[in-house]
């Protein structure tokens, strides 16, 4: 009994071991288990679905946001598949919208989500027919199995072809076949029209080719066709000016020669580079909506339908692809700029520009190659464009940005400014180019100094303009002393010809222009001087009057009474109210006087300087402007011959006289008191009233001495350091180059204002250090000036593309104001990065679509192929827009049948019934090219 149940229970171990080690027999061969891998896979994708997928690591098309990939590898025996299901999040995308964002298959064959099965090879298509049809049936049984109605697709025959096959099983009763293929050339001429592609399509569901003509079939189509303007690059700039001078020569009988046009010829940065036109030219698509064809005829009709006629117009730019390039080659104000900062960091290896003309002391080898200077006809051009060609003088604030004085640099349109900016293009704008053009320039500065020329591009009148660098100063005060040198030359040939009794005495030597220690104006009544321009000092009251030109031929007596002192009065300017001298009851009279000397920026500051050093005591300031002082004084004197030191006080600084409140204007004599530091003992007020003769302005030697002033700037342009030089021009170039960029006609673009403000704000707070005279070698500060150029660049690239878009949208501004500002939203990530971090992985590609108003602009931007141009395509393809055939066009043939057909509308047992209203798409065809270029793709729905 014992061995009987224990051989019972090893029998039943063995049952048990035999049920627990069961084989699927239905997974047997690699082929099967091939196939449960797909449909493990999709049964999990299904589950998961789109929002589940994105976390698993579902990634979206580079060109559509929409649409997402997830991927998946499988195994059969020795190769390895990759399984690809493409989602969208929103499926409610029509084919009928022409969407630019589908994929490549959605569009062929009008699926929304789908899946693609490859090899992964180096081609990714299958090539072996057996092996694809293997493939597409493992997949469609997978599907089947999981019930997905996912349609699948393979890849075959060369990837050139982009040749697909397909499945899709749609339930119990239908099933979707799909096939693409592609003839890359030697299309036949009967597809090249759309007659010939109507019947090719017909030719799938008809039985005999005659009912193509007896048989009218009721097949709906739609259509896109794709525009593209010809390139103005410069393959194409050659053929349109042969084809301009030969139009010219027909139209003009000398047969003249015109130069050739830049679009940019009008443009304020059109003098210094031409830029490359962004705007490339533009895509036009045009598509019709979904109608009925039901003969060849209709469709030769609409094979001549104009491009106007359809539904839409939708316009895409082409910008050029350096407009957001990485490569940093773009030729502009902001590279040169970038090579004049690098010459700042040079400039303090050297003390005298001199230093770096000598190819010796430019150090490594590298350095000297890279430092070439351009041939002498090169720098004669340069300065004949700066200093003959500039004669008159303009207007410095035409143009010029409200914060644009701000930055401590020169006016645009002043000869600084302008050498500034020539300097930017002479010899790449090395420092060994800069230290050539600036010794030349000086030497010719000396010239018009030495001629008495006046300096070009320079006002020779007025006050130094303080808010701008210092080399403007110096120039502008030079400009002034030539005009004054010329003055007195021609005064002194003026006297010397109709005076030559009073000076006959006087050696001719004797009388230098200029010389501090004798006066050549003469006290005689026949001399007509010069009255000087309005003096106004810092530091006192500006209450006194004067003007800018006197004569003692004009009336000089103003005074209300008839005394014999107002016949001695000279130089005066009139009664000052009803003003009284304290010793004589006789009306005090304003003076004429001189203007003040001018002085530049560092004569203000050694003047200040020595005021500290001093103590700031009232008696040195006095000292410092001791000349001026007397010469008011002496004219002063001349004006009123009876008056007194306080009478002087009282006009000159009434602050200085303290005055009996309770008395009236009018009394006499005027009561009041000096104040304290008038009547101090020692004052050095009286002691140069004391001092000051009796003499009128137009007597008085000039407070300006041109010639000491001149020689003193012309050596500290000589001599100037290097760095002081270079920050001043770093300055004023980038002022400069802003400012020409200001000057751009971009329209009523916002968001361009907004930058250039934001560009002179930013401008002016990196140069300050420079206006400062802060900078030093190796300093941080070149960095900054480093990134200050790749601002600048960001915006000189917008202000192109919007001149560019205005130029050719210029009568649609909608249009240009729509593509500039997608653009600005689109490249405003980068506008803080340099052009070695800009992303282009992302490409701009904005459709927009066009108002009815705005397609004949449009439209006009097509202009009709020259000869020349026509005869290099021949025209094959119908719906021409100003003679310009498509460059793509795509068509979606397609046949419904109704529920009342007999085989597709059978019920099945357990089945779905089909209405006998709806309506099933059995046939489509989705054609794709051009006349060199044939893409066909069909989808055919069979009843199973």
């Amino acid at each position: 009994m014992a061995s009987t149940s224990k051989a019972n229970l090893t029998e039943d171990d063995e049952e048990e071991e035999e049920i627990e080690h069961f084989d699927d027999f239905t997974l047997a061969s690699s082929w099967e288990r091939f196939i449960s891998e797909i449909e493990a896979t999709c049964r999990q994708w299904s589950a998961d679905g789109p929002k589940n997928l994105l976390e698993k690591g579902a990634v979206h098309l580079d060109y559509s946001n929409k649409i997402y990939r997830i991927k998946s590898e499988l195994k059969d025996a020795t190769k390895i598949y990759s399984m690809e299901y493409y989602f969208g999040i929103d499926n409610n995308g029509n084919i009928s919208d022409w969407n630019c964002t589908l994929h490549d298959l959605q569009l062929c064959f009008g699926v929304k989500e789908f899946l693609v099965i490859s090899p992964q090879s180096a081609s990714g298509v299958v090539l072996d027919a057996p092996e694809s049809s293997k493939l597409l049936s493992a997949v469609a049984i997978a599907l089947s199995n999981c019930s997905c109605l996912w349609p699948a697709f393979v890849p075959v025959h060369d990837p050139s072809r982009k040749a697909f096959i397909g499945i899709q099983n749609m339930g119990t009763i239908f099933t979707r076949r799909f096939e693409a293929d592609r003839i890359g050339s030697q299309v036949p001429v009967k597809f090249m029209h759309l007659e010939g592609l109507y019947e090719l399509f017909v030719s799938k569901f008809a039985y005999w080719t005659s009912d193509h003509l007896t048989h009218l079939f009721k097949v709906y189509l739609m259509m896109k066709l794709t525009y593209r303007t010809l390139p103005n690059d410069d393959e194409n700039d050659g053929i349109q000016d042969a084809d301009a001078e030969n139009a010219e020569s027909e139209t003009m009988p000398d047969g003249g020669n015109h130069n050739r046009k830049h679009w940019d010829d009008d443009c304020p940065w059109s003098e210094w580079y031409s830029a490359e036109d962004p705007v490339k030219g533009i895509d036009l698509v045009t598509t019709w909506s979904e109608k009925v064809i039901e003969s060849s005829l209709e469709m030769a009709e609409m094979e001549n339908a104009s491009p106007h006629e359809a539904e839409k117009w939708i316009l895409t730019p082409n910008l050029s692809p350096n407009l957001d390039s990485s490569k940093g080659d773009r030729i502009g104000f902001a590279s040169q700029l970038q090579l004049l900062v690098g010459a700042l960091d040079i400039s303090f290896e050297a003390q005298f520009m001199e230093d770096f003309v000598s190819v010796e002391n430019l150090g490594s080898d590298n350095l000297k190659s890279s430092m070439v200077i351009p041939p002498p006809t090169v720098l004669d051009r340069v300065l004949k464009d700066l200093l003959l060609e500039g004669r008159q003088f303009p207007d410095f604030a035409k143009g010029e940005h409200k914060s644009s004085r701000a930055i401590k640099g020169a006016p645009l349109e002043s000869l600084f400014a302008q050498f500034c900016l020539h300097s930017l293009w002479f010899g790449n704008c090395s420092i060994r180019a800069i230290a050539v053009l600036w010794v030349e320039f000086v030497r010719e500065i000396r010239w018009y100094w030495e001629e008495s020329q006046p300096l070009p591009k320079m006002p020779a009148h007025g006050s130094i303009d303080l808010a701008t660098c210092l080399i403007n100063q110096k120039l502008q005060m030079l400009a002034i002393c030539i005009e004054k040198k010329r003055e007195l030359n021609e005064e002194f040939q003026d006297c010397l010809g109709s005076n030559d009794d009073v000076f006959a005495h006087m050696e001719v030597e004797d009388i230098q222009v200029g010389e501090e220690s004798t006066s050549f104006l003469t006290q005689s009544q026949d001399f007509d001087g010069k009255r000087d321009s309005p003096l106004i000092l810092e530091g006192f009251n500006e209450s006194k009057t004067s003007i800018s030109k006197i004569s003692t031929n004009s009336q000089d007596v103003y005074s209300a009474d008839k005394s014999t002192s107002d016949s001695k009065r000279r130089g005066s300017a009139g009664p000052v109210g009803s003003m009284k001298l304290l010793n004589s009851c006789q009306s005090l009279h304003a003076p004429f006087t001189q203007n003040a000397p001018l002085m530049t920026e560092d004569m203000h500051e050694e003047r200040l300087r020595a005021v500290e050093a001093f103590g700031d005591s009232f008696n040195f300031s006095a000292q410092l402007e001791r000349e001026t002082l007397s010469s008011d004084m002496s004219a002063f004197k001349a004006a009123n011959p009876d008056a007194v030191f306080e009478d002087f006080i009282r006009w000159h600084s009434p602050g200085d006289w303290e005055n009996d409140g309770s008395e009236a204007n009018d009394e006499w004599p005027p009561r009041g008191k000096l104040s304290q530091r008038m009547s101090g003992p020692g004052n050095s007020w009286r002691k140069i009233w004391n001092n000051a003769p009796s003499l009128p302005a137009y007597e008085q030697k000039p407070l300006l001495d041109p010639n000491r002033e001149g020689e003193k700037i012309l050596h500290y342009l000589e001599t100037v350091r290097p760095h002081q030089l270079l920050e001043q021009m770093v300055c004023t170039a980038f002022r400069a180059s802003a400012d020409t960029l200001h000057q751009t006609n971009f329209g009523s673009l916002k968001q361009m204002t907004t930058k250039m403000d934001q560009l002179y704000h930013t401008m002016a707070s990196t140069l300050r250090p420079l206006q400062a005279n802060l900078l030093s070698g190796n300093s941080e500060k070149i960095e900054d000036l480093k990134r200050l150029c790749v601002a600048l660049e960001h915006v000189e690239k917008l202000l192109t593309l919007a001149a560019s878009l205005r130029h050719k949208f210029i009568q649609a501004p909608r249009v240009y104001e729509v593509i500039f500002s997608d653009y600005y939203d689109f490249y405003l990530p980068n506008m803080g990065k340099g052009s070695a971090d800009v992303d282009i992985q992302k490409e701009f590609d904005l459709k927009l679509q066009l108002r009815v108003n705005e397609r004949q602009v449009v439209s006009n931007m097509f202009t009709p192929p020259t000869a020349n141009q026509s005869w290099r395509k021949v025209l094959s393809m119908g719906n021409l827009l100003n003679g310009h055939e498509p460059i793509l066009r795509q068509i979606v043939f397609s046949k419904r049948d109704s529920g009342s057909d007999c085989h597709y509308a059978v019920r099945t047992r357990g089945g779905p019934h089909m209405d006998d209203q709806q309506e099933i798409e059995t046939y489509r065809m989705y054609v794709c090219g051009t006349s060199n270029d044939l893409r066909v793709a069909l989808c055919v729905t069979s009843y199973d």
